[in-house]
């Protein structure tokens, strides 16, 4: 991912997305044997929701030293404002990852895995596979489980309508069907 400048007059910056870089943007763009794409739309979507989330809490290991705590303290009206954004974005980066937690915590920990893998650290499903110890070619039908249910979490696709109170209850008899129950006496 990548961020533009914007100057003062200008609206946010936001995060632009490298295509070429998410495997899930690969799966988008490529068709199954009957010509569909062989992640939905909704699927897509969900997983990069997920990595932008990653990426903006700030969740990926570092690989050099974080010097922005080593900076001499500043002072002046110009660097309250900065620090009150640095604030800010804190809070936005605690929020992104908390969001993270709860998107891994509703998949559950069987489907979290590829999608920490996959969508949030950019491997392939090759190496998913591998790290999993799963057979080869499954990894993309582990995955595209996982983004249906991240998808259902976020409220993109719709999930099963819940048993509403008063709702008829399904069974094999015919109407008249009432089940005979043997009580013992004396209950």
């Amino acid at each position: 991912m990548k961020h533009r400048r914007s100057s003062p007059g200008d609206a946010p910056a936001r995060a632009q997305i490298n295509a070429d870089e998410s495997p899930i943007a690969w799966l988008r763009r490529r068709k199954d044997r009957s010509g569909e794409p062989m992640i939905s739309q909704t699927q897509f979507d969900a997983g990069e929701r997920l990595r932008a989330d990653f990426w903006f809490a700030q969740m990926t290991p570092r690989t050099t030293m974080n010097w922005s705590s080593m900076t001499p303290s500043q002072s002046g009206r110009r660097y309250g404002a900065a620090q009150r954004t640095g604030a800010e974005m804190t809070d936005n980066a605690v929020a992104a990852a908390e969001r993270v937690r709860r998107a891994l915590a509703a998949v559950g920990p069987e489907l979290s895995g590829v999608l920490m893998d996959v969508c949030c650290h950019l491997r392939g499903l090759e190496e998913a596979e591998r790290a999993a110890g799963w057979p080869q070619r499954s990894g993309k039908i582990v995955l595209q489980l996982a983004l249906t249910s991240l998808a259902r979490h976020y409220g993109l696709e719709r999930s099963a309508a819940p048993a509403r109170a008063g709702a008829a209850v399904r069974h094999w008899g015919s109407e008249d069907y009432r089940p005979l129950f043997d009580v013992p006496e004396g209950t």
